[in-house]
């Protein structure tokens, strides 16, 4: 097989003479866009991400963090973000740019053997324990929107809608349930902002300010700021992006720039809802003094404002943003763990790679992210909101594990030829390993406290 010469990597397999101008999108991927609504309609790996993000601790983490300190943690937000899209970034830009064509996986093999497997078993667990609260909020959300049933009877509910979404694990059923989840998401959230009337002066200030205030409620303004760096910025959840954009056919170097787009797109889309959800936590429960412990005192961020319909409107919200956790979970974690499998054996991801779904250790993995999280909605298991604080504030431990293995990585000049030893790309990484080990030290010590 001969090199492309604009990329240094492989060239692409020519089409089968039997099907004379055949483009492959197993060599090709998708097309590259044109036209500013080509690139508009090319879009959905981003969009999938950050609402799989989303309900993994977004939507309560700055609720409580807007309830409890108004706008003075803003800045904490503001990290959070530069820290998602930096790491998801480089990430892409190796995927996308390394010379031998390789997924970031087979990347992380060439820095140590066994990295892929302590990848793949950490999303796995991972994505269990992201599930446990996303279902149980999903469930409890369909509770207090139809007030008949139980939540365990909803979250059963919910676990079986997402099977139905992810079971055969088709990538382009994924992504259009969560366009149409974006679009009752930004109905439900921002009108539940602009009702709550946000004051502008002082979401910048807070975004500016640097301010640690005294704690309030149960939790710390310092956790508060480690849980959004990790529920925010994220640790493995961020490696599904690289599975999402192989799944839409970003699998070129020729693909950098729509995927660059795709990506902000996704960021745009985070901030807005983010900062939505922030408002009326800063606006309608701070002034009154509320302290968020339970998952019914979201619904009082609009239910003191505008009754019964503000609480229709954060509980759609609540369920819009937590089912798309659910099914961007129960999809993205398991074939991650196939492809950190595939990586370290080939035999066995040629034989399943086309339909990973078939391969029975893709069911193991399925059957532990996606269905058996349902025991947390059992009643006396922990609440909704301890559940999602606690968890991402302690996923950040594994950031330096994604992180260190990057450094290597983009410094590799057999890997990433011209391209290797990106001085901003390093610097960024290292200040976000440096960031993990200063946020793990903190979450431990507030645990151990508390």
């Amino acid at each position: 097989m001969s090199a492309d010469p604009t990329s240094g990597r492989p060239a692409a397999v020519a089409p089968s003479p039997a099907d004379p101008g055949a483009i492959s999108a197993a060599t090709q991927g998708a097309a590259i866009p044109t036209t500013f609504w080509g690139y508009v309609k090319s879009f959905g790996p981003g969009i999938v991400l950050v609402l799989t993000w989303l309900g993994a601790g977004d939507l309560v983490d700055n609720a409580v963090a807007g309830a409890h300190y108004g706008y003075a943690l803003m800045w904490g937000l503001a990290l959070a973000l530069l820290v998602r899209y930096f790491l998801v970034s480089i990430i892409a830009n190796y995927q996308l740019m390394n010379v031998e064509g390789h997924s970031v996986f087979e990347g992380y093999r060439r820095v140590w053997r066994y990295y892929p497997w302590l990848l793949g078993v950490g999303g796995v667990a991972l994505g269990h324990f992201y599930e446990s609260y996303t279902i149980r909020g999903s469930g409890e959300a369909l509770f207090h929107l139809t007030g008949v049933g139980s939540t365990l009877i909803w979250s059963v509910v919910t676990v079986a809608a997402a099977v139905l979404i992810t079971g055969k694990a088709i990538y382009r059923y994924l992504e259009n349930v969560e366009k149409l989840i974006l679009a009752v998401l930004a109905v439900s959230l921002i009108g539940g902002a602009i009702m709550a009337k946000p004051d502008v002066g002082a979401i910048v200030a807070g975004t500016l300010a640097f301010d640690v205030p005294d704690q309030v409620g149960s939790f710390g303004a310092v956790l508060i700021v480690v849980s959004l760096i990790g529920a925010v910025g994220g640790s493995l959840a961020n490696l599904l992006y690289p599975t999402f954009m192989k799944e839409k056919g970003y699998i070129r170097p020729e693909h950098r720039k729509v995927q660059r787009f795709d990506l902000l797109f996704g960021i745009v889309v985070i901030i807005v809802l983010d900062l939505a959800v922030w408002v009326m936590g800063a606006e309608v429960l701070h002034p009154r003094g509320i302290v968020i412990s339970d998952f019914n005192d979201l619904a009082q961020l609009l239910g003191q404002v505008a009754g019964r319909v503000g609480e229709v409107i954060i509980y759609l919200g609540v369920l819009c943003a937590c089912f798309s956790s659910v099914i961007g979970y129960a999809h993205g974690f398991p074939k991650m763990a196939m492809d950190c499998l595939y990586s370290m054996s080939p035999e066995r991801g040629e034989r399943y790679r086309d339909s990973p779904s078939k391969d029975p250790l893709f069911r193991w993995a399925y059957f532990l992210v996606a269905i058996l999280p349902i025991v947390w909605a059992i009643p006396g298991m922990p609440g909704f909101i301890w559940l999602t604080v606690f968890v991402n504030a302690a996923q950040i431990v594994l950031m330096p594990l994604v992180s260190i293995g990057l450094i290597v990585l983009i410094n590799r000049k057999d890997l990433m030829g011209e391209r290797a030893g990106n001085m901003v790309h390093t610097a960024v990484l290292v200040f976000l390993t440096l960031l993990a080990l200063w946020g793990s030290y903190v979450t431990f010590k507030s645990m151990l406290a508390g």
